[in-house]
């Protein structure tokens, strides 16, 4: 069975978080960076940033995992995870290298 691919969203613990990030929340999130960096790195993560949607800047990326768990885990062991709340969709990704169908 091939990848299973997810749209996450990382979303802000308030409307304006990005704009008043403390130290402390700035620290966590390029901890959130390097994490995700290295998922991609490996192949999971196709694409992952933050969203300038007008209400609110919230962090989107497309994960490509061998199941959910796998999914899970990595939200589970994000740093980001303390300070900010996580959701994700089953989506039909269609990436390089994925057959015609």
């Amino acid at each position: 069975m091939g990848k299973q691919f997810f749209a996450v969203y990382l979303n802000p613990s308030r409307p304006d978080f990005a704009m008043t990030m403390t130290a402390e929340e700035r620290e966590i999130m390029m901890l959130h960076v390097a994490y995700w960096t290295e998922k991609m790195n490996q192949g999971k993560v196709f694409a992952f940033g933050p969203v300038f949607e007008p209400k609110e800047i919230y962090g989107l990326g497309v994960v490509g995992v061998e199941n959910e768990q796998e999914l899970q885990d990595f939200i589970a062991n994000d740093p980001a995870g303390k300070i900010n709340h996580y959701e994700y969709f089953p989506m039909k990704a269609i990436v390089p290298g994925t057959p015609d169908k």
